[in-house]
């Protein structure tokens, strides 16, 4: 009998929540639930609008901060909760933004590199640095630089020029700096009037610093 009376109690239906208690216990069984339709998408729309608002650098696009899909699949894997889905996301696109510009990095030194005229051996490095803010300073990115010169390509860069720069990158240099090791002597600190004077002709200067 008391078999029976404990069988029953498990699959009777249990009583409507009363009170507070039972009110919220009634708001986590229902927010537990993967929205669907309209509410999806009003999600979606959240996180796009947190990352413009927060992340403002990250790239556009297929893969970038607002495709839709991207983000569909980081607030599935978060439970469609937007304050977990949006720094994780955010560092997911950062990572990958990473990698792109170490990709294109090496390419353009590959492609200086053969682009040398005979008889010269190194090339020149050209970082603008007109109107450059904390946002912008990727240290990691500066080590993989590093890295590539050091290791791939010992003594082919000649000088390297930092154009213009304020005074918000000084604190990056102080960082930067014991990385370089030898080469930071191969740094100068100048001008974009400079460049145009000392290391192009008015035929060979680049357009992003011609007057």
């Amino acid at each position: 009998m008391a078999a029976t009376c404990s069988l029953r109690s498990v699959v009777r239906a249990p009583p409507p929540p009363r009170g507070l208690a039972g009110a919220r216990r009634a708001v986590r069984c229902c927010s537990s639930a993967a929205p669907t339709g309209a509410s999806t998408s009003k999600l979606v729309l959240e996180v796009k609008e947190r990352l413009q608002r927060e992340h403002p650098g990250l790239p556009t696009g297929r893969s970038g901060r607002d495709d839709d899909e991207m983000i569909l699949w980081f607030l599935k894997d978060r439970k469609f909760a937007v304050d977990e889905a949006v720094p994780k996301l955010a560092k997911a696109i950062q990572k990958q933004d990473s990698l792109e510009n170490e990709k294109l990095c090496a390419f353009l030194v590959e492609k200086a590199l053969r682009n040398l005229p005979m008889g010269t051996d190194n090339i020149l490095g050209i970082f603008d640095l007109r109107g450059f803010g904390v946002e912008n300073g990727d240290l990691q990115f500066l080590k993989f630089l590093i890295d590539v010169f050091y290791y791939y390509y010992p003594k082919r860069l000649g000088e390297v020029l930092f154009v213009d720069a304020p005074f918000v990158f000084q604190p990056m240099w102080q960082l930067v700096k014991p990385l370089l090791k030898q080469y930071a002597s191969l740094v100068r600190f100048c001008d974009a009037e400079t460049v145009r004077k000392e290391y192009f002709t008015e035929e060979t200067v680049p357009p992003d610093f011609r007057r």
